[in-house]
């Protein structure tokens, strides 16, 4: 069956539901969002019967990180309620339900669904722990059919996790079709789970929290010091433990944990996800996180009214200055990037650090092999879940395997915490890993089987880490240089947050000299977490001040030129960023012939920031485009003003479609891909394509409208009307008449066309300019040195 998804219905507007009609008119979908008539609605006032749904609405589309990728993309969405236009569901290809986690609510809706929708449609609940068979009773057989619960987290745009639960009734087709939708177009991991308590993701993620509380309670172990150790140094979010308690609510970390616990009678650790006695205090005072704006943390104001941290003393429940903690562990892991080595570092640590990862991770890995095949029949979908559902780098069973699963083991074993049958008959089989990489491929360890198999959906995917030792063509210590097949070649970074310096602009040169003499094209792209965060500031700022200034000019020369490269090289060049693209990325990406970015790509040139203009091609590119979308009159001096402004105000994009708007991509050249499993993929194809419809070398621009003084003095009045009115400094005056020098094609007479060259060497004189600055140089060490100015 061609099934296709043209509109949605999407039944209650809470937190959940609004911001998961944000995210279906993210995708470009038509959205009907309902909720329930206010119950003090005086009988004639039409307007405010959908008062509910549209401040939830409003409230989503106003919150921060925002749940949908253009504000212009809210016009997709409509809205209405229950008792007026649940008839209007009728022309929709899927209704999900979003309603009060009550299991007699939920059928109510449903009953009403069944009068309106259209045979054959989708129904999914968005529930997090009703058992799903419950909500089909008294349905009909195309309901039943057509129904199962697709559990998505919150926040939906960003959290990549997405469970689809079937019950028996439920069609394969309708399974197959959600599993590859929820990949493909809405981005997700889609991992099947089982109609059991809590699904996959929050059975052995509270089981991690709880556990991990429990122990804490126990030691005596604060605040500061769990999250020290459970946060980026083990390849998990920020936030850590205590500060995601905070956002997500301790009260509804309770009621989840709670209604677990009473759900599983028969679980082995039952004991380990009850509530500890400090959490039930904290709900007890009201003390519920963020949304009472005190939890774990609590932000006060201290001496001069300057706001400080204070955490919680889980001993006294009283609030205390936040505290650095340091650990031996911690300090001698430091160097070492590869997240792998750093764990095993970590398990094996003598310190308090070594006892705190021992005492919880080796009760989840057990967790975790007991669990099958009880939530789940494969290894793979628990950490699929728990990555894309909690944002871990490794699940359980890739942090077993990076450990040494039988060295783990007997550890696990002296501790207390034997794992499932099924791992001794593994080990004892001669495998001794729960994954292992084929020809290109990733497999998992199929327990029923005792074989390996390839991760079912990602056949499509071309995946770096599974491709990369046999297929590499170059490298040198901050690049690598991949073959992915067709002729089509592909460059990734790493160094630190992939920043750009010397051995990365030798890796582009590199890899345009190998693809131009043997191969089709060349894509640019990685899996780090980052694209990059631009160029190495540390590089320039050392220059600067020992006064290096032959030698800071050949740097910059060298990125215009690599830059240039990618432009006008005989080959197409294809940039694929995801994440953060600043600076000396996002100038990479403003030279390629297309860039097909992944949806959460964050672009921006940045510069002005520390008190610079893009120095790498980024101030020209401006101009360039300008050039090529002037008008005649007033309208040019806007455009003009706007893309000024882009820069001065060193705007970054909150999503890859916002990028169009503020002119980093380019309508009708670059594409923007949801799924970054396929990123690689549509880049590869993208390239391909280019090379196989004749590529030719583009020949060098000379032909670029500059605005000259018109424009120039506009970009002086601005800057020195916003000094008078205090909302920049004097420095920043001399950046932005810097800027509007090089935009304007320096101080003309008349618009006049120039050639690229002619900007690239206005924009490296105004960059060098301003490295002589003392004030730059400030901002660059404030950055360097996390905010302290040192002086000598």
């Amino acid at each position: 069956m061609n099934r296709i998804i043209k509109k949605v219905a999407v039944l209650g507007s809470g937190v959940m539901g609004s911001r998961i009609a944000c995210h279906f008119a993210n995708i470009g979908l038509e959205v009907l969002l309902l909720d329930i008539v206010p119950k003090d609605v005086k009988e004639g006032d039409a307007k405010s019967r959908n008062k509910i749904v549209n401040d939830a609405l409003a409230f989503a589309l106003k919150s921060n990180p925002s749940p949908i990728y253009s504000k212009s993309f809210a016009k997709r969405i409509s809205t209405g309620n229950f008792d007026d236009d649940m008839p209007k569901i009728k022309d929709c290809d899927w209704v999900i339900e979003v309603v009060i986690e009550r299991l007699d609510i939920k059928k109510q809706v449903f009953e009403k669904v069944e009068q309106f929708r259209k045979p054959g449609s989708l129904i999914t609940s968005n529930t997090s722990g009703i058992p799903i068979h419950l909500m089909a009773e008294g349905r009909s057989e195309d309901f039943k059919k057509h129904f199962c619960g697709t559990h998505f987290f919150n926040p939906p745009r960003y959290l990549k996790l997405l469970e689809i639960i079937p019950t028996a009734d439920t069609s394969s087709e309708v399974i197959d079709f959600l599993m590859h939708y929820g990949e493909k177009y809405l981005g997700k991991t889609t991992v099947l789970a089982k109609d059991t308590p809590a699904f996959i993701g929050n059975r052995i993620g509270v089981f991690s929290m709880m556990s991990l509380l429990q122990y804490v309670e126990k030691t005596g172990m604060t605040v500061e010091e769990v999250d020290k150790l459970t946060g980026p140094v083990v390849g998990r979010p920020k936030s850590a433990t205590f500060r995601t308690a905070d956002v997500v609510g301790i009260d509804t970390l309770a009621l989840v944990a709670n209604s677990l616990v009473e759900n599983v009678p028969d679980d082995e650790a039952k004991e380990m996800i009850k509530v500890p006695a400090f959490v039930n205090k904290m709900i007890e005072n009201k003390w519920l996180g963020s949304k009472t704006e005190q939890g774990f943390f609590k932000k006060v104001k201290g001496e001069g009214g300057k706001s400080e941290i204070h955490a919680l003393d889980l001993k006294t429940l009283e609030y205390k200055p936040s505290q650095k903690v340091k650990f031996a562990a911690l300090e001698a892991t430091k160097p070492i990037d590869d997240l792998k080595t750093r764990l095993k570092m970590l398990i094996a640590a003598k310190d308090k650090a070594g006892d705190f990862y021992r005492a919880t991770l080796f009760p989840l890995f057990a967790y975790s092999s007991n669990r099958i095949p009880e939530i789940s029949d494969e290894l793979y979908k628990i950490d699929d879940a728990i990555k894309a559902g909690y944002g871990w780098e490794l699940g359980p069973f890739d942090t077993w395997d990076a450990l040494g699963v039988d060295a783990t083991v007997k550890a696990m074993e002296a501790s207390g915490n034997k794992p499932a049958q099924w791992v001794y008959d593994m080990l004892s089989a001669g495998n001794t890993s729960f994954y292992k990489i084929e020809n290109g491929h990733r497999l998992f360890y199929d327990i029923p089987t005792k074989s390996y198999k390839v991760i079912p959906g990602t056949e499509e995917f071309i995946l770096l880490e599974n491709i990369r030792e046999s297929k590499t063509v170059w490298k040198n210590s901050g690049t690598t240089l991949t073959d992915i097949g067709d002729g089509i070649l592909n460059l990734e970074f790493h160094t630190k947050m992939n920043s750009i310096g010397g051995e990365v602009i030798e890796g582009i040169n590199k890899a345009i000299d190998i693809a131009e003499k043997d191969y089709k094209g060349l894509v640019i792209s990685n899996e780090g977490a980052n694209f990059s965060a631009g160029a190495n500031v540390g590089m320039i700022f050392m220059m600067a001040v020992e006064q290096e200034y032959d030698e800071l000019d050949f740097a910059i020369r060298q990125f215009q030129n690599t830059m240039m490269r990618v432009r006008y090289s005989a080959i197409p060049v294809i940039v694929a960023p995801h994440n953060m693209a600043l600076g000396g990325g996002c100038e990479m990406c403003m030279h390629a012939d297309a860039v097909v970015a992944h949806a959460e790509s964050y672009i921006g040139l940045v510069e002005f920031g520390v008190g610079l203009i893009p120095g790498g091609g980024g101030s020209k590119e401006f101009a360039v485009r300008l050039s090529d979308s002037l008008h005649e009159g007033d309208v040019a001096l806007n455009t003009f003003r706007d893309r000024f402004l882009t820069i001065g105000q060193a705007k970054v994009s909150t999503s890859a479609q916002e990028a169009f708007e503020l002119g980093y991509l380019r309508p009708g050249k670059d594409k923007v891909v949801i799924s970054l499993n396929r990123l690689l993929a549509e880049a590869k194809a993208t390239c391909l394509e280019m090379a196989n419809e004749g590529y030719v070398q583009p020949a060098h621009r000379k032909d670029i409208k500059v605005l000259g003084k018109t424009a120039l003095g506009l970009a002086y009045l601005g800057a020195n009307s916003m000094l008078t009115g205090n909302y920049i400094s004097e420095h920043d005056v001399k950046i932005s008449q810097k800027l509007g020098y090089v935009l304007a094609g320096g101080d003309l007479s008349q618009p006049t066309e120039v050639s690229e060259q002619y900007l690239l060497d206005l924009e490296r004189e105004a960059f060098l300019s301003l490295t002589t600055e003392k004030k730059t140089l400030e901002r660059i060490q404030s950055i360097l040195t996390g905010g302290k100015v040192l002086r000598n």
